[in-house]
């Protein structure tokens, strides 16, 4: 069945991996699993016009502007989803995204922004097989479809297919879980506790950063630490899937140190890649060192995470969120570029979007 037309629209947000995933083979298979908790403000919403012509093709906005980089990636990922989605080849499609962040802050845009691509096409592929839409969103496989063409894209983009905490990769653990598309843990497992989490992001570099991150899984070929990492990697999802279930004060204190250790040993990889490479600044070290100091005297359970980059994430639970913006502003300002910071918390996952029409 092939629909001549339509448009339709998907709000995704992106992710932080509290166990990171560092490694990959062929195919965006990870080398060792990974954990990780969607956000709720920092979101692409993608738009996607679409009709029947002779040929596949394409037209890719970003913000309102062509940018020839990404719809050539975008052009690349389409062609290769050719024999799951035939119709591909059949359609023009308008891809127009935005995003509610900046670029170069900290925040995975290339997560959120292919999650919600490959939201929009798991969408037009129940249209064009004629599977009736009413109780699509209820239907676990069409988010696992979903989840499995956004790993196409950018491996990390599968967990944001889920709200609250994601496991991506098979581990023994986590029934269901799979290498190729991400699974939700349960959230009536997850103690209270952690149903709150926050998230600051603090801003530390707004520029590109000096290595990719495909650049940086590629350098784990060889690496002379890869197969413990990931042994590791393995083994800390599941300690952090029962702390998690369980949410007392010891298993808050063994949450926040095995988070910062996971963040890390990410960095320590690429010191002890080759070659090897430093994505942390100056003001990142004193940033770590200033949390950790304030939670030593304080008690106030703020703790941190990375990701491939210079900017850090200040993670606290929400009954926290006081003492954990005074000590942004009082404490850590001065290291931030131009003083700037996010603030996100664990967020439910993606929905539906309908851009809203302009009025004169």
């Amino acid at each position: 069945m092939m629909v001549s037309s339509g448009e339709l629209g998907w709000e995704c947000p992106s992710n932080i991996a509290l166990v990171k995933y560092w490694g990959k083979y062929p195919g965006q298979i990870p080398a060792n699993p990974s954990l990780s908790l969607t956000l709720s403000s920092c979101v692409s919403r993608t738009q996607i016009a679409y009709r029947e012509s002779d040929q596949g093709s394409m037209e890719f906005l970003f913000e309102g502007e062509p940018k020839p980089e990404f719809a050539h990636k975008i052009q690349g990922y389409l062609d290769s989803l050719h024999a799951d989605l035939p119709w591909l080849t059949r359609v023009h499609l308008q891809i127009e995204s935005h995003n509610t962040f900046p670029h170069s802050s900290g925040i995975a845009s290339s997560a959120s922004a292919m999650g919600a691509l490959a939201l929009g096409l798991a969408s037009m592929d129940r249209a064009f097989r004629g599977v009736e839409s009413g109780d699509g969103l209820s239907d676990s496989a069409f988010w696992a479809q979903a989840s499995d063409l956004a790993r196409r894209g950018s491996g990390s983009a599968c967990r944001s297919i889920y709200g609250g905490y994601t496991v991506w990769g098979a581990h023994p653990a986590v029934p269901g879980s799979d290498d190729r598309r991400a699974v939700p843990l349960d959230m009536e497992a997850v103690h209270p506790s952690f149903h709150n989490l926050q998230d600051a992001v603090l801003l530390v570099d707004r520029g590109s950063k000096s290595v990719s991150s495909s650049a940086g899984h590629g350098l784990m070929n060889g690496h002379p630490y890869a197969q413990a990492r990931f042994a590791q990697g393995a083994e800390r999802v599941a300690q952090l899937w029962t702390l998690l279930q369980d949410g007392g004060e010891a298993s808050w204190r063994a949450f926040m140190d095995l988070v910062e250790s996971e963040a890390l040993t990410l960095h320590a990889m690429m010191l002890a890649s080759t070659p090897s490479y430093l994505l942390m600044k100056p003001s990142t070290l004193a940033l770590l060192e200033e949390i950790r100091r304030f939670r030593n005297q304080s008690g106030v359970p703020v703790f941190f995470t990375l990701d491939a980059g210079a900017n850090v994430h200040l993670l606290f639970p929400e009954s926290a969120s006081a003492q954990a913006m005074e000590l942004i502003d009082k404490q850590l300002t001065p290291y931030l570029h131009e003083g700037s910071y996010l603030c996100d918390r664990l967020g439910s996952g993606p929905t539906p979007w309908t851009r809203t029409p302009h009025t004169s």
